[in-house]
């Protein structure tokens, strides 16, 4: 996921703690862990709309090994370079659940973790209070549009050594967890949007320069 234009101890076991209600606790030492992480990893060029890995489900992730924690790594250092908030792993051309993100809520609180085989809770309709700020991805680069979300997700998966773990978020990470789901499950944000908006992102695409690097379509 995109920076949002207008808001900007290390677990060396890859294990989070979790609160009281079984959350994972992604709030501490951010700073240390995602640095931990990118200085281990390799940035890799993101795939655009149009590459077919971005067009369909993923693979469940089974192996929860070094190539995994590796993986990871390299989606932290890319994350980085490009500047965003969350990197999938298809967006790196990798087909597998999982997902990074170093994110920010509306109440400026950061958020950093990794998410393996995420999948989206429903919401009772009482706490489905929908939000229509703007939304971007590095997979559809320069553009951006209003989409309308839910203010608060949970997300159920594992981490990096297959441990179940739930996620929740408010606001802006709460986009960015629905986001990043999405785009495991082949959907970008620009799918959800009307054909005269999708149109209108698709232009600014291609008007725009990304800054950071991508893979061609052919």
């Amino acid at each position: 996921m995109a920076q949002d234009t207008e808001q900007q101890a290390i677990d060396g076991d890859g294990v989070l703690p979790v609160d009281d209600e079984g959350f994972v606790i992604d709030t501490e030492d951010c700073e240390e862990r995602e640095t931990a992480h990118r200085e281990r990893g390799t940035s890799r060029p993101i795939t655009v709309v149009g590459n077919p890995v971005l067009h369909k489900e993923c693979k469940d992730v089974t192996a929860f090994d070094d190539d995994l924690a590796a993986l990871i790594d390299d989606m932290f250092a890319t994350q980085r370079v490009a500047n965003g908030v969350g990197v999938a792993a298809n967006q790196v051309g990798v087909d597998l659940k999982a997902f990074v993100y170093d994110c920010m809520d509306d109440d400026g609180v950061r958020h950093v973790g990794a998410i393996c085989n995420p999948v989206l809770q429903e919401l009772p309709a009482e706490r489905r209070s929908l939000d229509d700020s703007g939304e971007g991805c590095l997979s559809v680069p320069t553009a951006y549009a209003p989409l309308a979300r839910p203010d608060y997700a949970e997300v159920t998966g594992q981490d990096a050594k297959g441990n179940p773990i739930k996620v929740r978020g408010t606001g802006y990470f709460a986009r960015c967890l629905q986001h990043e789901t999405d785009h495991l499950y082949g959907y970008l944000y620009i799918d959800r949007l009307s054909k005269r908006e999708r149109k209108d992102a698709l232009r600014q695409m291609e008007e725009g320069t990304p800054r950071y690097p991508v893979v061609a379509n052919d």
